[in-house]
């Protein structure tokens, strides 16, 4: 089984770009955030002829999540409860018999706002989703722009950035506590080595060419399937072409 997530930046201007991306990797399921369309404008007739069908939550201009399948997504839930609270960066579906969660989370801004303390709040909730939905012992698979690179290696200059949105340290210790509920970092697993990132800044000169860069897209699973993973890796070829979102897609395969 092979599981994409990538962040389009709007999927209306992306659509040649995730189109042959799914042409050239056929993946079973391609998570897609930052979509920035409501429901009503999302482009399900183009994906359908491409081969693929799609369950997704948007509102125009920003936010915006949908999983794409090659099989149609099943007990697709929006949101982290029955309100829907949160539905616009959170959809979770079943994709070949996989439960897959695809989150947006939140940026946060400084780290001194009410906005940074929301994100704070907004993954205590998440770490209390998994807990009421899911179990750790069985297969899942979390991924989505976490706008959180883990550790020192995941980011280009660690001093220079230490203490920023992405890279704060309460920021960090959250998504720690989210992960010791079950998740293993599947990148890691297979690539410990560093300077390997997901999101390059538009305004910086050649980022990706310098490794510019920061690991805040990820792509974690429970131990029983990330024991089965094969290989997880980084795309960069659309970040380099016409056009393209700030972040690269990150891909997993699993024995499954």
């Amino acid at each position: 089984m092979k599981v994409a997530s990538f962040i389009v930046n709007s999927i209306r201007v992306r659509l040649p770009i995730v189109l042959e991306w799914l042409k050239k990797n056929s993946p079973d399921a391609l998570c897609l955030q930052e979509t920035k369309v409501p429901d009503s404008k999302f482009p399900w007739k183009e994906l359908e002829a491409a081969g693929y069908s799609a369950a997704y939550r948007g509102e125009k201009g920003y936010n915006g999540v949908a999983i794409i399948g090659r099989e149609k997504p099943r007990a697709v839930r929006v949101g982290f409860d029955k309100e829907e609270t949160g539905g616009s960066r959170l959809i979770c579906a079943e994709v070949g018999g996989v439960p897959i969660v695809n989150t947006y989370v939140p940026q946060g801004y400084e780290p001194d706002s009410e906005r940074f303390l929301d994100k704070l709040e907004w993954l205590r909730r998440l770490r209390e989703y998994f807990e009421e939905y899911f179990d750790p012992r069985k297969p899942l698979v979390w991924l989505g722009d976490f706008n959180i690179a883990p550790e020192a290696i995941d980011v280009y200059d660690p001093e220079l950035l230490d203490g920023q949105v992405g890279f704060n340290p309460d920021e960090r210790e959250v998504l720690q506590m989210v992960k010791k509920w079950g998740f293993v970092d599947v990148f890691r697993r297979h690539h410990p080595e560093p300077g390997q990132y997901t999101f390059y800044d538009y305004q910086m000169r050649n980022a990706v060419k310098n490794k510019l860069g920061w690991r805040i897209d990820h792509i974690w699973a429970t131990k029983p399937l990330a024991e089965k993973s094969r290989d997880c890796w980084i795309d960069l070829e659309p970040r380099l072409g016409e056009k393209p979102s700030d972040h690269a897609p990150v891909v997993a395969e699993f024995g499954v």
